[in-house]
């Protein structure tokens, strides 16, 4: 960064820099930065911080600056500063060194003012004041309108972690985050809580007879019958592997276990696929049924269900225990 004149040498005006237009006396302004110095950048080139805070204002060319690594977003966001425009207005309010990186774009030319020069002209000319203020106004808005995007954004990858790609069912991240909180609810406003656990029958043989792609079609169907058969209030999870749990809330036993049913019925009429010439072309599933008990735990519900569902393995598949 080479200084090739000051800005009172130079024929830039007061007109050329906007924290300063719409000033009532450009000729006052114009002598209080006349020795500020006009630094020449060569293009890749970076700003050279001296350790003190500095308003700088480009008069020719442009700036890339890099986010603060202070506010804690430093993700790769570039601001670019074209004629006119500055940075460093913060770290001139902080009274502290400019940690945001800046660089040259192209060969540029910048007009550099301590942080002295730059109280004396908020005193001396109420418009830096209010074009400050307008800037800084700018800039926080933007600023939190980016904040709300990211979270947005956040929240839909976070949503998006939560579903299982092949079925399109919550996953276990998902039943390990909410089940505690659905318990919790469940026991506080003693209503009841159902869980059915499904398992799909022989899915090992079915896989070996049709391979691979056929059990993915298979996990599909299935999961399509879980999620044309539930209320908007329920909820339909992958447990893992040929598993898959569905969750009732405010349902009692007897209502829980009609439900089962209807799954059963409905999963073993479910098609694969359409060639009724193949060998297993239907899916059947065991299912377990439990209801949350006084003092259990979301463990203890799984568990319950788990048991019940080994007991409809144990008398033959393809029917509901609990």
């Amino acid at each position: 960064m080479k200084q090739i004149s000051t800005f009172g040498s130079s024929s830039y005006q007061i007109s050329d820099l906007q924290l300063l237009r719409n000033s009532n006396d450009d000729a006052a302004v114009a002598r209080l930065l006349a020795r500020c110095p006009i630094m020449r950048l060569e293009a890749d080139e970076a700003v050279s911080e001296s350790g003190r805070a500095r308003l700088y204002i480009v008069l020719r060319g442009a700036l890339s600056v890099a986010s603060d690594t202070r506010t804690g977003m430093a993700d790769g966001t570039v601001s670019k500063i074209l004629p006119g425009e500055s940075v460093g207005e913060q770290s001139v309010l902080d009274e502290e060194t400019n940690l945001s990186s800046i660089t040259a774009l192209e060969q540029s030319e910048v007009l550099v003012i301590e942080a002295d020069l730059v109280w004396q002209l908020i005193d001396e000319s109420n418009v830096l004041a209010r074009n400050l203020l307008r800037l800084l106004s700018f800039r926080i808005r933007a600023a939190n309108a980016q904040l709300r995007r990211r979270q947005k954004l956040g929240e839909f990858y976070r949503q998006l972690s939560m579903i299982d790609g092949l079925t399109g069912l919550y996953n276990r991240a998902w039943l390990n985050d909410l089940l505690p909180t659905m318990v919790a609810t469940a026991h506080g406003s003693h209503a009841p809580l159902a869980l059915i656990m499904i398992d799909l029958d022989h899915f090992k043989k079915f896989n070996d007879s049709h391979g691979h792609l056929a059990g993915d079609e298979a996990l599909r169907s299935a999961a399509q019958v879980l999620s044309g058969a539930l209320r908007p209030t329920d909820f339909a999870v992958r447990y893992g592997g040929e598993e898959m749990m569905v969750l009732l809330p405010d349902t009692s036993d007897k209502v829980a276990a009609s439900v089962a049913e209807r799954l059963c019925e409905r999963m073993r009429s479910a098609k694969v696929f359409a060639d009724m010439r193949q060998p297993l072309p239907h899916i059947t599933a065991s299912l377990g049924v439990a209801v949350l008990q006084p003092g259990q735990n979301e463990h203890d519900l799984i568990a319950t269900a788990d048991a019940a569902l080994y007991r409809a393995k144990e008398r033959g598949r393809n029917q509901v225990a609990a």
